[in-house]
């Protein structure tokens, strides 16, 4: 086996996020999300059908949700957002990647 590093492979040009499948399961996906001043499109919400916890590891994000309450992201910052909470990325440092890691689980056998 091969190890690998989250901050390896990521382009000097990164014109739309990049969302990579790092492992997945029945119940659990694994992924590397890498931004730079993105957001989620003004009608994009998320809406997921897993709880998703996210930890950004490099850079600043302000997730967004539904209801107007805002939660900022700084390295090292994690929030668990539970499955059919709608929810977008507002605003992601322009000037430097942000790094994330986002765990997609069900909570329950088969879900």
């Amino acid at each position: 086996m091969n190890s690998e590093n989250i901050f390896q492979s990521i382009p000097d040009n990164i014109d739309k996020e990049i969302f990579e499948t790092l492992a997945q399961s029945n119940n659990v996906k694994i992924e590397r999300i890498i931004s730079k001043g993105h957001q989620s499109p003004e009608s994009g919400w998320y809406d997921e059908t897993r709880n998703e916890w996210v930890i950004v590891l490099k850079g600043e994000a302000i997730i967004e949700y539904e209801s107007g309450e805002q939660a900022k992201l700084v390295e090292g910052s994690f929030i668990n957002i539970p499955a059919h909470t709608k929810h977008r990325v507002s605003w992601t440092k322009p000037d430097t990647e942000t790094v994330w890691l986002a765990v997609h689980y069900s909570s329950a056998p088969g879900q």
